[in-house]
């Protein structure tokens, strides 16, 4: 390409929430990007970076001419792999370290004579301060929802809740008193919903919280993007991007992203770029090939979450009990205590009917015909990748929007069964059974795959979710480009 065309060319710089799931979103949303002709700086925090490397080595971040990467300091230490799970030590860095850093980047790459020019900001909402950034250099923003319009909501709702007196609680017995069933009935685009099926965080004792005041400030700066777009589908959640749109003008329903990267051609070799911050393990795959249809519950519970020694030993003796086939992913750092989790009778009782890995290519597997439900922590990336593989879930939230993505899962949506963090291995094995060969289970089956089929039509060339891309990409990101 002449040095003319590369100078005309427009230039995104995608900048994600330092974790796992937002990462994956921002990288298929930079993908479109870039299928749309843009050149692609994609930004991680140096502690992301050297993870990256770690998972998928240094070719896998080497990039194209028009799609590089970049880091920037982010004030976390490099050395402890656990401060990735710290989220008032993410929250802090992500609120006093990053602008600074991310407005010399900006400037280095104007400097630039192999690149073009900056002309938009693609960030991830959490990185609100990027609005700043673009405001400085006079470009538009963009700011990616990585999680459902009703989560979302639920997070723009934090300043009223808190001004109404319903949060913080007054002490910790309130968490079991009942208050958490307290309804809510004045959010806009969600007609009734209880006290704890909001993001985990209203349930804080503590006025200056950490976690609870950093997502009511995102959420009050999300205004200050150019415009703004939801991980999700119009069909999904219309009441309340309805409702959303009432505080939110310019807002738009962009998803699955995966979905829509299926409609495009990829001739290029942006499939050996690499995103994951842990290493797949292909064994999970070959394992599923030798089994029947829809014969396999897949046990994922996140990049993040983690359990207690005795949480795990009673899902695990529950998913035994159940006689069914399981994937189980068990990250290494998942686990509150001692490395020796089960006991010698799950192996026992599981040695030709369960396969344990570290970690796996979900969208891979939710795929596989073999697998004929899901057993999630509810993070929006795996709702949405279920609902777009048809397979129906129990769903086992923990923290952040994952209550609120289970409700209307459930509730809402009719896709899932809610079973408690804390159940008991029968609890567990009862709804193991009733999810993979129960009446219920082949309800939730039928529903969930008219979602599917909802969500190919949104994602379709005449589809809402394609036609709300190409709007933001040629009225928002080209249209108020720098000349």
């Amino acid at each position: 390409m002449d040095s003319k065309a590369v100078a005309d060319k427009p230039h995104a710089v995608c900048i994600p929430g330092p974790f796992q799931s937002h990462i994956k979103a921002m990288f298929n949303l930079a993908k479109l990007l870039h299928h749309k002709g843009f050149h692609i700086t994609f930004v991680n925090t140096d502690f992301n970076h050297k993870r990256l490397l770690k998972a998928r080595g240094s070719d896998a971040l080497n990039g194209l001419p028009d799609f590089r990467f970049e880091s920037i300091p982010d004030g976390l230490p490099t050395s402890d792999e656990s401060a990735a799970q710290d989220i008032g030590m993410v929250c802090e860095s992500i609120r006093n370290y990053l602008l600074a850093p991310f407005l010399g980047l900006l400037a280095k790459l104007n400097r630039s004579s192999s690149i073009p020019t900056v002309t938009c900001i693609v960030s991830d909402w959490i990185c609100s301060f990027t609005a700043s950034a673009a405001k400085e250099f006079g470009i538009p923003s963009l700011f990616l929802i990585t999680i459902s319009a009703c989560s979302f909501m639920g997070f723009s709702q934090f300043r009223a809740l808190k001004e109404k007196g319903l949060v913080p609680l007054k002490d910790d017995s309130y968490l079991m008193n009942g208050y958490l069933d307290t309804i809510i009935d004045w959010i806009p685009g969600i007609k009734v919903i209880r006290l704890r099926d909001l993001p985990s965080y209203v349930r804080t004792t503590d006025l200056n919280d950490v976690r609870f005041n950093f997502r009511m400030e995102i959420s009050e700066r999300a205004n200050e993007a150019s415009a703004i777009i939801v991980h999700t589908f119009e069909a999904l959640e219309r009441e309340v991007l309805d409702g959303l749109s009432t505080i939110f003008p310019a807002i738009y329903a962009v998803g699955p992203l995966q979905l829509l990267l299926n409609q495009m051609h990829d001739d290029s070799n942006l499939n050996s770029i690499g995103w994951n911050l842990l290493k797949d393990e292909p064994e999970c795959l070959e394992w599923l090939n030798n089994k029947e249809p829809n014969s396999v519950i897949y046990v994922n519970f996140g990049s993040i979450a983690v359990k207690s020694k005795e949480q795990l030993v009673e899902f695990a003796m529950g998913l035994a009990n159940s006689n069914h086939y399981f994937l189980w992913i068990i990250r290494p750092d998942q686990m509150r205590g001692d490395s020796e989790i089960f006991p010698p009778v799950f192996k026992e009782k599981t040695r030709e009917r369960g396969f344990i890995a570290s970690w796996c290519a979900q969208e891979g597997v939710l795929n596989h015909p073999s697998v004929g439900g899901f057993l999630t922590h509810c993070g929006w990336n795996s709702i949405l990748e279920s609902l777009s593989a048809g397979v129906p879930m129990l769903c086992s939230p923990i923290f952040s929007d994952q209550p609120t993505n289970c409700r209307f899962a459930c509730v809402e949506w009719g896709v899932g069964m809610e079973i408690s963090s804390d159940a008991k291995k029968d609890e567990v094995e009862k709804l193991v059974r009733e999810l993979m060969e129960g009446e219920k289970g082949k309800q939730l089956k039928c529903n969930v795959m008219e979602w599917k089929r909802m969500a190919e039509e949104a994602t379709s060339p005449i589809g809402s979710s394609f036609v709300n891309f190409d709007k933001v990409v040629k009225e928002v990101l080209l249209s108020k480009c720098p000349k």
